[in-house]
């Protein structure tokens, strides 16, 4: 089951870490017959002094907090779920310790829990203050 999980865990770090590389490779592609690409638009937008230029920049400030509060809200669910299955492994090997597994598990989601707040606190900080 722990080589699972450490798979698992594994896994979805190398596929976040693949996905968040290959989001600018479509600015590197080769230019076809002509056709303007994406990031030849973005120059002539910038170019002309358009005022358009501030949906991408709405576009880039909505990427940055999708990252920056979808990481880590996902990996403190997956961190709480973690924290409440051994916690509860814990209690059915020694029920007399239940009253100190509670209290540790409780101080231990609450650590959690405040480092999703702070991500919370940039998301917000990026959305309304850049």
């Amino acid at each position: 089951m722990k080589n699972i999980m450490k798979f698992l865990v594994a896994a979805i770090l190398l596929l976040t870490i693949a996905g968040a590389l290959a989001l600018p490779m479509k600015a590197f592609a080769a230019e076809g017959d002509g056709e303007k690409t994406e990031s030849d638009v973005a120059v002539e937008i910038l170019d002309t002094k358009d005022t358009n230029y501030r949906l991408s920049t709405t576009a880039m400030k909505a990427l940055a907090a999708a990252i920056a509060i979808g990481i880590p809200a996902a990996l403190g669910a997956l961190a709480m779920g973690l924290g409440v299955a051994k916690a509860v492994e814990g209690i059915s090997r020694q029920p007399e310790a239940s009253g100190k597994i509670q209290s540790l598990w409780m101080l231990g989601m609450v650590f959690i829990e405040t480092v999703v707040i702070y991500a919370l606190v940039v998301t917000i900080l990026i959305v309304f203050v850049l």
